[in-house]
């Protein structure tokens, strides 16, 4: 059984002072609202509810820690991009997520949801901008691949990954599919072995 199966909800933070401090390693998940990111998680963790599927985008407001094992976490950060949330709320969510990704020391890696019809929108190249001078791995999902053709989505694949390659050397990306389960091992594979690199 695949360590993230054991996967349960551990805690919510909405500002920084509530983060827990009993991670030595934390991967979190990243992506525009509506992109799949609850769907993802699910997927591999072999759950149905697990982190909250929503068709309102924007549901997700807090930070939300799921343990896997002793000290290890995957992270459910808020969905980003979706106007209809207040801009109050926006800046809080901003402030929160920078200083989440470039100052958290036990995050590992940030896996990036993007939708495949959609990808590399100006908030995702923020979050890759936030995220890439930390050094640390950054593993883009294309998310909801079983919309596209075979062909068109792996001439979409070539395209991020070129991208991607030239500008973020700490990057990699792979298709994705909740419904197919297209790409739940290779992604299973990447994160366990951020969770096991000691």
């Amino acid at each position: 059984m695949s360590q993230f199966h054991r996967a349960f909800f551990f805690t919510s933070a909405y500002e920084e002072r509530d983060l827990p401090s009993s991670t030595s390693i934390e991967i979190a998940f990243a992506g525009r609202s509506n992109a799949g990111k609850s769907s993802v998680i699910n997927t591999l963790t072999n759950q149905n509810r697990l982190a909250f599927v929503s068709k309102t985008p924007g549901r997700t407001q807090h930070i939300n820690f799921f343990q896997i094992s002793a000290g290890k976490f995957l992270v459910d950060l808020p969905g980003y991009g979706y106007a209809k949330v207040p801009a109050s709320v926006i800046r809080h969510w901003q402030s929160v997520l920078e200083n989440y990704l470039q100052t958290r020391q036990a995050l590992k890696g940030l896996v990036l949801i993007m939708d495949i019809r959609h990808p590399l929108k100006e908030l995702d190249i923020k979050m890759l901008n936030w995220f890439s001078p930390t050094g640390k791995a950054i593993h883009v999902l294309l998310t909801k691949a079983d919309k596209l053709s075979k062909q068109q989505a792996n001439n979409t694949l070539r395209e991020v990954d070129m991208i991607l390659s030239t500008t973020y050397s700490n990057c990699s990306v792979q298709l994705f599919s909740s419904q197919s389960s297209l790409g739940v091992d290779t992604a299973s594979a990447v994160i366990n072995g951020w969770l096991d690199d000691k």
